[in-house]
């Protein structure tokens, strides 16, 4: 995404200290993904980046990011508290998470928004796949191929899960009495 130039400043301003903590507590995925966040910010009209602290913004960004995969849940590779993550700001915990809820309202980022996901937390998530056909949510996982591109064409699931290597769609057919073959 392009950084409008009257804003790049701004950006200059606040993406190293994404990079630095990313770079120091978290990972690639994560600096990404709150770069893109940052990026939006900034392309917001007005942009909010204009008025609050550039540690402030930072910090909100990683927490909304953060909580929206799970950063604070000990089983998580990557997990620390909210007082750690607002430490690494130098901020308190109760104005990193003010500014962490204002960016998420502001953006809509929920666990059912695939595009504030890190990679890994994608596959497993049901409520990415899960859509209604004939007013039943079904898992779109489990639909044919066709109907799997037709979602993804759609811009209902971030991709075809059938054409995944590795990923095989069950196509047998159980018949009441009768074992299935084992593949």
């Amino acid at each position: 995404m392009a950084i409008p130039k009257t804003m790049q400043a701004k950006y200059d301003e606040i993406a190293p200290l994404i990079v630095v903590f990313c770079d120091e507590k978290l990972n690639d995925d994560y600096k990404a993904l709150c770069l893109r966040l940052l990026e939006k910010l900034c392309r917001k009209r007005p942009s909010p980046l204009l008025g609050g602290r550039a540690h402030t913004w930072a910090a909100g960004i990683a927490h909304a990011i953060g909580t929206n995969n799970f950063i604070f849940d000990k089983s998580q590779d990557i997990h620390m508290t909210a007082g750690e993550l607002a430490a690494g700001f130098g901020l308190s915990v109760a104005t990193t998470g003010q500014k962490s809820k204002e960016i998420r309202d502001m953006f809509k980022i929920t666990y059912g928004n695939c595009e504030w996901l890190l990679p890994e937390l994608i596959e497993d998530n049901p409520m990415i796949w899960m859509v209604m056909v004939n007013g039943l949510y079904v898992d779109i996982r489990d639909m044919p191929l066709e109907v799997q591109q037709l979602a993804f064409e759609k811009k209902i699931i971030p991709y075809v899960p059938g054409e995944r290597e590795g990923n095989q769609i069950c196509r047998m057919t159980i018949i009441p009495g009768e074992k299935p073959n084992d593949p």
